[in-house]
């Protein structure tokens, strides 16, 4: 099949989608991205690109197409809107003359926030004559509302009917969780929905042999490990809450990777409270998480309590399941569900850092075998549910059967 990813993000920045296309490039499909400059997470265009003009790059005999781009900035709820919307200008102006030359069987539009990048996708499908899937990551417009930038119900609103106008252009919905079933559905018009969850890099279960950084908190004792982005739908303030709580156990120590809108919020909770057993080590490479995570006794995954979050599966739940170390998700819902469901961990309620610490608690009291036996659990459901092999060829499949609907339409 001859495919189209439209994605806002893309390599060299670090998303899922970046293993995706290059499996379908394995399995002999032929693929080529339409994205912008990159950009995330820390907000400025990275070295080597400019925000303006067109560009065309190849990446492992991928063609990459990418339209000019506002950086999102640092905490910036305006610039961010402006690198959103930038995207879908520069994919609606510039991509048809971009693939002027190009046809193809399929457009794949990867959905992480925001939705409307799909926009362009359906513009170019139009043009194109070819069937547009969208691979829904996040709830919108809930998850504007959720982590703080949109509180207006006029604007909540506007954005709920423009996501119901993308959902009723394109051709195939693929959801991440299948709590997104029923409120996709609400909106998409009656377009077809299939469940479609996301896997994670081969590094995760099988980690490459290099050297790794010396975190502090990390080589010894019992290590709880949170990794990813630091942010306010991480709820990390419940982290702070149990560190200070288990402060008296020593061995104990919470381990931060990554940064986010929270991290300085952290940094400085630390330092107020004298918290030496939580250590923020800020973000490292994607390739040495794998062996990172492995150094950990447990494996930490946070949300919070909010309904979107509560239907949301964080894609580092596979990640932490692929490892094969305990989970303790701090969580409500879909999570939640699937760590109970895989025997992987512990789950406790969102925001309760009375009950988080508690969970740490019975982890630490356990024996090694018996963390061991959890940890192998999940990497055992990982691979029944969520091997990236298996899942690319539903994906191949999926997107087969949607171009010979569109052909008989």
């Amino acid at each position: 099949m001859k495919i189209l990813i439209v994605s806002q993000y893309f390599w060299p920045e670090s998303f899922r989608i970046n293993e995706l296309v290059l499996t379908l490039k394995a399995r002999g499909h032929l693929v080529s991205v339409l994205t912008g400059k990159p950009n995330y997470p820390d907000g400025d265009i990275f070295e080597g690109y400019r925000a303006w003009g067109c560009s065309i790059e190849d990446w492992c005999g991928i063609k990459i197409y990418r339209v000019p781009l506002i950086a999102r900035g640092n905490k910036n709820a305006i610039k961010l809107a402006l690198n959103y919307l930038s995207f879908i200008v520069s994919g609606v102006l510039c991509a048809p003359w971009l693939l002027r030359q190009e046809s193809y069987d399929a457009i794949l539009v990867y959905a992480p926030s925001p939705i409307f990048q799909a926009i362009p996708a359906s513009f170019l499908g139009w043009l194109k004559r070819c069937p547009v899937a969208l691979w829904v990551q996040d709830l919108w417009p809930e998850s504007a509302q959720a982590t703080g930038y949109i509180h207006n119900p006029r604007i909540l609103k506007l954005l709920e009917s423009i996501v119901r106008f993308v959902y009723r252009h394109t051709d195939l919905l693929l959801v991440q969780s299948r709590a997104f079933l029923v409120p996709v559905a609400e909106l998409a018009g009656g377009k077809p929905i299939v469940y479609y969850p996301n896997s994670v890099e081969s590094a995760f279960y099988n980690p490459p042999d290099m050297p790794l950084p010396n975190i502090v908190g990390l080589s010894a004792g019992f290590p709880v490990l949170f990794a990813g982005n630091v942010g306010t739908g991480q709820a990390v303030e419940v982290i702070v809450a149990a560190a200070e709580i288990l402060r008296d156990y020593p061995e104990i120590n919470f381990v931060v990777l990554g940064k986010g809108s929270r991290w300085d919020w952290m940094r400085k909770q630390v330092e107020a409270r004298g918290l030496s057993n939580l250590h923020l080590a800020g973000r490292y490479p994607v390739e040495t998480m794998p062996g990172l995570m492995r150094q950990a006794a447990v494996l930490l995954v946070t949300l919070a309590d909010q309904p979107i979050f509560a239907a949301t599966i964080p894609n580092k739940v596979q990640a932490y399941m692929a490892v094969g170390k305990p989970i303790l998700a701090c969580l409500n819902g879909e999570g939640a569900r699937i760590v109970r469901e895989a025997n992987a961990g512990l789950a406790v309620p969102a925001e309760d850092a009375v009950a988080l610490a508690d969970g740490i608690l019975r982890l630490y009291r356990m024996s090694v075998e018996e963390r061991e036996r959890i940890g192998r659990n999940g990497r055992a459901y990982f691979r029944e549910h969520f091997d990236h092999d298996r899942l690319t060829g539903q994906l191949v499949e999926h997107l087969h059967e949607l171009t010979l609907s569109f052909g008989e339409s």
